[in-house]
């Protein structure tokens, strides 16, 4: 049998407290909550990948420019 994350903490002399946010939410908020978050992260990441690609390209660009003003 494994042993579980408690059993773990008592037997290192580790205290552990749970702390609960207050109020249950509605299953439908929770949801809705979750599938915001993950809509952020892969907007966040789509913007991250397109900035990285403009920035190459810029930098692509102004190495362009100076070589032909040499």
């Amino acid at each position: 049998m494994r042993p579980t994350v408690f059993s773990i903490c008592e037997a290192k002399q580790v205290e552990v407290v749970m702390v609960n946010k207050g109020e249950d939410t509605p299953f439908k908020e929770d949801l809705a909550t979750d599938v915001l978050e993950i809509i952020t992260v892969f907007s966040a990441r789509l913007y991250g990948s397109r900035s990285r690609k403009n920035k190459k390209l810029l930098d692509g660009v102004k190495k362009a420019v100076e070589e032909s003003q040499a």
